[in-house]
């Protein structure tokens, strides 16, 4: 079983009932997510040995995270229990046309305090196959670019596969500062998870001919990418469109040896809960990378779990392989016997 760990904040989620605004209602559902966290748990619903590395306060909720992530089969051999505080974050959910809606909470959380001399990345990453990452940590706070970069550092040292998801939050960090930063990481990653957006504004790339098609742009921005990142040898992103906050349209495209592949489009409606589609999404092309499929069929199994992601609630998708590939083969809505 291959040895995969990833790295980053977990927060404790409290969303509202669809049709409630944030400042009126007097219920509030919890649950558990953050984007590393969630990729973690896709891959130990795909059968992968995996760790997560945080940290977490020493009360009640840093007991929930715990249980949550072990009830998901996920290992938490590296989660430190130290600081005051876990992130939370509070989910307006959006209905038609109304978006849903963020609000964070999230300052001075003992992951944001978490420093690189506290972990053992030797041990970490010895014998793994995979380290994932995203754009949302080295937001958080100074001490957390350095974690990041070390670990990138430290991983390749164990010559171990690394995953990047820009995953870019406005509210976190300017594109400037997230330019920065994301140049001092890419040199070290083999999979990026990017799209047009972050080409053009976190990695400076001109924007590419509006004649285009939104699959030829993506061969521009990607092929652009490659020249100034040459590890990097693969690139992915979705392509969603939004009728409102209860249905939207998504395709995926995986860009692997100068070839764009782009899944079928799936229709979406209604959604339960969009949270956790994209780390779906990314964990379905770490599964078909490491298992060495077809770039074809990696696309249809990644876009496809992020699809089904959309109709549980919390931010976890809690399907297997076989499910993932039976709703594939069967299409939406039958039965399955």
């Amino acid at each position: 079983m291959k040895k995969i760990v990833t790295l980053g904040e977990i927060m404790l989620r409290l969303s509202t009932h669809i049709g409630e605004r944030l400042s009126q209602t007097n219920h509030l559902t919890m649950h558990y997510g953050g984007g590393e966290a969630n990729v973690g748990v896709s891959l130990s619903h795909f059968g992968y040995d995996v760790y997560f590395v945080s940290k977490v306060p020493g009360n009640p909720l840093g007991l929930g995270v715990k249980r949550h992530l072990q009830s998901h089969g996920v290992h938490v051999d590296y989660l430190l229990t130290s600081g005051d505080r876990l992130g939370t974050y509070y989910l307006e959910a959006g209905i038609g046309e109304r978006s849903a809606k963020v609000t964070y909470d999230r300052k001075y959380s003992s992951f944001s305090e978490l420093r690189a001399a506290e972990l053992d990345f030797d041990e970490i990453f010895q014998g793994a196959s995979l380290f994932h990452l995203s754009g949302i940590t080295p937001a958080l706070s100074a001490c957390l670019k350095e974690v990041a970069l070390v670990a990138l550092q430290k991983a390749k040292e164990h010559g171990v596969m690394t995953s990047f998801d820009c995953n870019y939050r406005a509210s976190l960090w300017s594109h400037k500062e997230a330019s920065e930063v994301f140049q001092t990481l890419l040199p070290y990653v083999d999979i990026c998870f990017c799209g047009e957006l972050d080409a053009i504004y976190l990695l400076g790339i001109e924007q590419a001919a509006d004649t285009l098609t939104r699959e030829e742009k993506l061969i521009v921005y990607y092929e652009k990418i490659k020249e100034m990142y040459p590890n990097i040898q693969y690139m992915s992103s979705t392509f969603r469109d939004v009728y409102s906050a209860s249905s939207n349209t998504l395709q995926g495209t995986l860009y692997a040896d100068g070839t764009l592949y782009v899944s079928k489009k799936h229709e979406i409606q209604p959604i339960v809960d969009r949270v956790g589609g994209g780390d779906a999404f990314a964990a379905g092309i770490l599964y078909g990378l490491l298992e060495t499929l077809s770039p074809q069929t990696t696309i249809s199994f990644a876009t496809a779990a992020s699809a089904l992601k959309h109709t549980v609630h919390g931010d976890c998708n809690v399907f297997t392989v076989e499910e993932i590939f039976q709703f594939i083969e069967n299409g939406s809505g039958k039965i399955a016997r």
